[in-house]
């Protein structure tokens, strides 16, 4: 299950050669002739997820030698990957991935590492592979009509809509407004501007501290009211639960993409994906470029130790393809695994060293996994995300082809008579389902299938249309990091950061106390706030930058975008500051 064949085959000549080596190997890989490496210009990042290659990615371009250790396959929870034994004809194999690519407006610093990837025939590299769908959905079960909503943005053609979509979709429209109470709209308007005005200091310590279900008031008010604003907001924006996320995280996000909505600070549209499978339109063509700037890759290397020495690091134990463990020495080292995975590999005297490292150990994840369905038909549901509102397991799905137009989907991919991929990410794995009575991680593969492919016909196919029909279904392909489903211990080997409340104080800075060594990741703490590749990108930014400070480079620093903010707040926000050192709430609080 690598990035790709082409991938796989140069990363096993690479681990081939290496396994031919000393025990004990260094991190500097040849480099372009006439160039000097010193030992403090090895850096070992250890990791080859986004994270991973945007610090290897940022140090080769400034004259670094990079060797990039990864355990599975390089992109991590990004990448896509090939559906084993699924290929016939001369096809390609069917494409699979983690989890759906989402890549919207607010990021920045993310857009400006694609432009920098080489892609042949686009002027700004793979970020010209990105396309916008033109609007989404809320679905919703018990026949009731789907709330459909355009995706505003300049230049946007509008999806097509036949007469019986604009009924539905006007139905939907009015009966969320006829079921929404006015106050209870009112309510949540009020607790928005509280928030956009908030100071910083009120958002980093009281909104940070209080559930977003507790500042939205969920449990006074109606159905809908639940399920659209207080559980649909945080699904949507930050794949986490409405009773324990973080207000400051979800009230973050939620302003930057009104702002994006409206077109301020923003990269691009509010909902981008890519137009082909992640890999091909992506990390590949990254993965390539790097090799072009001299980064050497370790594919199935994995990190178990971090040796801590005379105040730093002397040397990463890494366990090869073949299992004999080796002693990987470098001047300098970047730490980009997941949090779940790099605690492990932080000693006692680590977490001495520096404070934060053991609050770490407080970060929470939990499981968000995807899985494919692959359709003998193009899927008619929209141009776009949908977000099925009162599905048990908190699914959301994007039908892919329509999105790939360089793409002939059944003439490239699998056996020829799969048309589509209705990609679905399962974002609640404790709850039970409607056909088993039972939890994922309860429920076998085949019974977690089945039981998704009832929950999305339960919300798509209850209002008269039939959008999935049993007889299109050709296969299904669920994450293979997820295993053990339906014993006694389910393990997930791809968990994500969650953000229940007090998070953001757990969070740790790129830069460690010990001298060579940093930290790049999505749990780094970075202006976003989230689980994200954006988050992943613009923390091994920082952790590169810190690296050039300790070593006291020249190579110019690298640009760290944070969230926009509009200038027009900010004076009611310095308001809020006086009001919050006064111990008084903000001045829009009516509570």
């Amino acid at each position: 299950m690598g990035s790709s064949r082409r991938t796989f085959v140069a990363g096993a000549a690479a681990v081939a050669a290496a396994a031919t080596g000393a025990m004990t190997l260094g991190a500097a890989p040849a480099t372009a002739a006439g160039v000097r490496r010193t030992a403090q210009e090895s850096v070992a990042v250890l990791g080859g997820g986004v994270a991973g290659l945007t610090a290897a990615h940022e140090l080769a371009e400034r004259g670094f030698a990079v060797t990039v250790y990864e355990r599975r396959a390089l992109g991590g929870k990004a990448r896509s990957m090939d559906v084993p034994d699924s290929a016939k004809g001369g096809r390609r194999p069917l494409p699979a991935e983690h989890g759906f690519r989402f890549i919207p407006g607010i990021y920045h610093n993310l857009p400006d590492t694609m432009r920098r990837i080489p892609f042949p025939g686009n002027a700004n590299g793979v970020h010209d592979n990105l396309v916008a769908p033109r609007e989404m959905m809320f679905a919703r079960t018990g026949g009731r009509e789907d709330l459909r909503m355009p995706i505003p943005w300049p230049g946007h053609q509008p999806a097509d809509l036949t007469l019986d979509d604009l009924r539905r979709a006007l139905t939907g429209l009015l009966e969320t407004a006829a079921n929404l109470p006015a106050h209870e709209t009112a309510y949540f308007v009020n607790r928005a501007l509280v928030f956009l005005t908030s100071c910083d200091e009120r958002r980093d310590n009281t909104w940070e501290r209080t559930p977003w279900w507790d500042f939205v008031r969920a449990e006074r008010m109606s159905k809908d009211y639940q399920r659209i604003l207080a559980i649909g907001v945080t699904r949507n924006i930050v794949a986490t639960k409405a009773e324990e996320a973080s207000t400051r995280t979800v009230g973050t996000l939620g302003e930057a993409f009104v702002l994006n909505a409206l077109g301020r600070g923003a990269d691009g549209p509010p909902d981008r994906i890519l137009n082909a499978p992640t890999n091909e339109a992506w990390i590949d063509p990254w993965v390539d470029h790097l090799r072009g700037l001299g980064v050497d890759f370790r594919i199935g290397w994995t990190v178990r130790e971090m040796r801590y020495a005379d105040g730093k690091i002397s040397a990463a134990m890494i366990e090869d393809p073949d299992g004999v463990r080796r002693t990987v020495t470098a001047g300098q080292y970047v730490c980009a695994l997941p949090v779940e995975h790099a605690r492990p590999t932080w000693s006692a005297a680590m977490r001495a060293a520096d404070p934060q490292l053991a609050r770490c150990d407080r970060l929470r994840t939990d499981w968000m996994t995807g899985i494919q369905f692959y359709l003998t038909e193009r899927t008619p549901i929209l141009h776009g995300h949908v977000n099925l509102i009162d599905s048990p397991w908190s699914l959301t799905a994007i039908a892919q082809a329509q999105h790939w137009p360089d793409r002939d989907f059944p003439a490239d991919y699998g056996d020829g008579t799969a048309a589509d991929c209705l990609s679905v990410d399962i974002s609640e794995w404790d709850k039970p389902g409607i056909l088993y009575g039972k939890t994922a991680k309860q429920c076998t593969r085949e019974e977690i299938a089945r039981e998704v492919w009832a929950q999305l016909k339960a919300a798509l196919n209850d209002t008269g249309k039939t959008v999935l029909r049993d007889s299109t279904l050709h296969s299904w392909f669920l994450d293979p990091g997820v295993d053990g489903t339906g014993t006694p211990n389910p393990t997930n080997e791809d968990e994500l950061l969650i953000h229940p409340v007090g998070t953001l104080h757990n969070r740790p800075a790129a830069a460690t106390k010990i001298p060579n060594f940093f930290l790049a990741g999505d749990y780094v703490s970075v202006d976003i706030d989230l689980a994200t590749m954006e988050g992943a990108n613009a923390s091994a930014r920082a952790a590169v930058n810190a690296l050039l400070d300790r070593v006291g480079s020249t190579a110019p620093r690298c640009t760290v975008t944070p969230l926009f903010r509009p200038p027009e707040l900010a004076a009611l926000k310095r308001h809020d500051l006086t009001r919050y050192r006064l111990g008084l709430r903000n001045a829009l609080d009516v509570g």
